[in-house]
């Protein structure tokens, strides 16, 4: 099960609506920061095929300018 961590960097004036996006992502948690524009978003999938599906999702996010991983683990 991969689990990682990361900051994830909205595009200009969208973080309300990178949070609507990541929330509705199925295996993420996002959590704004409380005093950056940024934002906490950890990923808890079943499995490697599931997580690069997920990445995938995450890629195409019109709201998100970047990720910047934090911690990453996998069981394999």
């Amino acid at each position: 099960m991969p689990v990682f961590s990361y900051l994830a960097y909205p595009k200009d004036g969208r973080k309300k609506e990178l949070i609507d996006d990541l929330a509705v992502l199925k295996y993420c948690e996002v959590m704004p920061s409380d005093n950056q524009d940024i934002l906490i978003l950890v990923t808890d999938t079943p499995d490697e095929v599931r997580e690069k599906k997920l990445q995938k999702k995450l890629k195409q996010l019109k709201s998100l300018e970047s990720l910047g991983m934090t911690f990453g683990h996998t069981d394999g």
